[in-house]
């Protein structure tokens, strides 16, 4: 459901072989580190993710942020809504 309703965003998705997250990279949004881009997501859009520099020993960060789909699909769906007017 997540993966469909983020097809017309602008982040792109990294296939992903079962979990509860989907991986996005947002390169061709922003090119601010990932911990800043979470903080971002959540000020302006009041949706939160999960930036994955710190999960690196040495805090490597590849622009990549994680989003928890194990949520009601109507606050998959409300949370896409928002990620697609993200610029």
């Amino acid at each position: 459901l997540l993966r469909e309703a983020l097809a017309n965003s602008p982040l792109e998705l990294v296939p992903g072989e079962g979990s509860y997250f989907q991986l996005a990279r947002y390169g061709r949004v922003s090119d601010e580190p990932d911990t800043a881009f979470a903080q971002r997501l959540v000020r302006d859009y009041g949706v939160a993710t999960i930036p994955l520099s710190p999960f690196y020993e040495e805090g490597t960060d590849h622009r990549v942020v994680r989003f928890c789909f194990a949520k009601r699909d109507e606050t998959i769906l409300e949370g896409a809504r928002r990620l697609r007017a993200l610029r």
